[in-house]
């Protein structure tokens, strides 16, 4: 999806974040996406102090039936900051309800659109058939994945004469409209949004329940799409554990290119929390 995917990087601490991107973050003529903008020194602001800082807690994001573990360590990592020396703000964010639906609507109309020229004749895998249409047939069916093939269908159809301005057109504006909902709380002075980063630990690998009800694994991503969505930079920092041992994170929101402001806002997580350190190296 052009307008909603960023490339950015999983690394073991907030530093090492940091760095990598200070070796990514750069304009690119052939990349539409890319924007030309100062640069900025990211791991410079590792350590800074948070004293002063306004962090807001958008009250949409408590969630009926969020798991106590995710809650009590919102509640946590607030009084982090609160201890930092941070003012804790609360703000809304009304139209976050329907950045669900709404993303899913553009991003798989994004993803139909770009995965046209996968045909096997411009671009992209081929595969043998008796005939042409045989041949795009089979391309297509062996190149996609069963999820990048559900997008493709959900895109075709929204993008469809008839469909467009019901589907696609109606969650355009309600993009414009979550954009707004997070100029407004910057307006009033925030610099970062706290928010938990999943609403769950991780599911095991190989969950039947999941892989057999799509939208179940989409509601992983209720937290993280308003992000997308509003074209805000984001980082997740592990900030515990769950009961079973698996690590639980925090999500941080910052303001257009003002990613310091996040590596400084992160680090206090990760000083009070610890690095999350894996048993092993694979």
């Amino acid at each position: 999806a052009s307008s909603l995917d960023q490339a950015g990087p999983i690394a073991r601490d907030v530093r090492d974040a940091a760095i990598l991107l200070q070796s990514m973050a750069s304009v690119d003529p052939k990349d539409t996406t890319s924007v030309e903008a100062p640069e900025a020194d990211y791991a410079a602001a590792i350590g800074k102090s948070v004293k002063g800082m306004k962090i807001g807690i958008p009250k949409e994001y408590r969630m009926d039936g969020m798991p106590a573990e995710i809650g009590d360590l919102w509640e946590q990592s607030i009084a982090w900051y609160r201890d930092a020396g941070a003012e804790i703000v609360e703000i809304s964010l009304p139209h976050t309800k329907y950045a669900l639906p709404a993303y899913y609507i553009v991003a798989p109309a994004e993803a139909s659109s770009n995965l046209a020229r996968y045909d096997g004749v411009r671009y992209g895998l081929r595969k043998e058939g008796r005939d042409i249409v045989d041949m795009y047939e089979k391309t297509r069916a062996a190149g996609f994945g069963a999820e990048v093939k559900r997008r493709i269908m959900i895109g075709t159809y929204v993008l469809s004469a008839g469909y467009y301005d019901a589907y696609y057109l109606r969650a355009q504006k309600v993009r414009t409209l979550i954009k707004k909902d997070f100029e407004d709380a910057f307006a009033l002075g925030v610099d970062a949004i706290l928010t938990p980063a999943t609403p769950s630990a991780a599911f095991e690998i190989g969950d039947k329940e999941m892989h057999n009800d799509p939208v179940k694994m989409y509601l992983n991503d209720v937290f993280t799409v308003t992000v997308n969505m509003a074209g805000l930079p984001g980082i997740a920092v592990p900030a515990g554990l769950s009961a079973n041992g698996l690590p639980l994170g925090m999500q941080l929101i910052g303001k257009p290119f003002e990613e310091e402001t996040l590596f400084q806002a992160a680090h206090v997580i990760e000083q009070a929390a610890g690095k999350f350190t894996p048993e092993k190296w694979w």
